[in-house]
């Protein structure tokens, strides 16, 4: 009796055991890496070109609120995506313009006309983690839009969880080497993404000290001709206390946009 015993509990222990073994491994196998997701994101259809119309508010730990409109274009040129942002209002940055050349395997090339100097300024790589024009974004921000920069961090699946109601994985991205820091001003983001339609949900960002610096919010997700289209896009700045928000309305695929759109010569002229 005493030897049925004990070959019952080893049977179990060893039961137990397989059990934890083969779940723990079924549990590390369901969920994608994270540089597939990464590049999930990356791969989701944004349609070849688009126009929109954007407002920016901007509204400091005070309260005060600054509110500039804008036009936007985007367009792929096989791997290479080119932007163009116009501000129309108010009148005092009427006719500011930002332009951008993203490359899939060299530096990025980009311009900002600034109307009250008359001229057109390139910004280099190393400026990529300054703030774009009062927003709590970055300029690398701006030019990602959806996008993540794949070829810039590590990429580690961290957990699931639920991001306004639905599905979502938890990526942790941190920046290859010490000078990739430096140029993003960050030294990690935590990137919570959409299993459904691989859409970023939110994001949150800490400073190359590691102090929490900002959370994106990705809002009003919806489906414009076929396309998953984030409507509103919210930063909210933990260390200044400064919040932006980006409304998107008329957001056309359909239409083509013209090559010309997407010069220095444009820049200049205007919208």
């Amino acid at each position: 009796m005493k030897l049925k015993q004990n070959l019952f509990n080893q049977f179990f222990v060893i039961s137990v055991s397989a059990f934890i073994l083969t779940n723990t491994a079924l549990a590390e196998t369901i969920l994608p890496s994270g540089l597939e997701i990464a590049q999930q994101v990356n791969a989701r259809n944004e349609g070849a070109s688009v126009s929109r119309n954007l407002i920016m508010e901007m509204v400091d730990r005070r309260g005060k609120k600054r509110v500039r409109e804008t036009r936007g274009f985007r367009k792929y040129y096989g791997e290479e995506k080119r932007t163009m942002i116009f501000y129309l209002q108010p009148k005092n940055v009427r006719k500011t313009a930002f332009l951008t050349y993203d490359y899939p395997q060299a530096d990025d090339d980009q311009w900002l006309y600034l109307p009250a100097m008359r001229k057109v300024r390139r910004i280099s790589s190393s400026d990529r983690g300054d703030y774009f024009l009062g927003t709590d974004f970055t300029y690398e921000d701006i030019k990602k839009e959806s996008k993540v920069g794949i070829e810039d961090y590590h990429w580690k699946t961290v957990g699931e969880e639920a991001i306004d109601g639905h599905h979502s994985y938890v990526v942790e991205a941190t920046p290859i080497n010490d000078d990739v820091a430096q140029e993003l001003g960050y030294s990690t983001v935590i990137y919570h993404v959409d299993s459904d339609i691989w859409m970023v949900r939110q994001s949150d960002h800490w400073d190359i000290r590691d102090n929490a610096l900002k959370t994106i919010n990705f809002r009003d997700i919806r489906l414009v001709q076929d396309i998953w289209s984030a409507h509103i896009l919210e930063v909210n700045n933990h260390k200044t206390g400064h919040h932006t928000r980006f409304l998107f309305s008329d957001i056309d695929y359909s239409t083509e946009v013209t090559d010309g759109i997407f010069t220095q010569q444009s820049l200049r002229r205007g919208l």
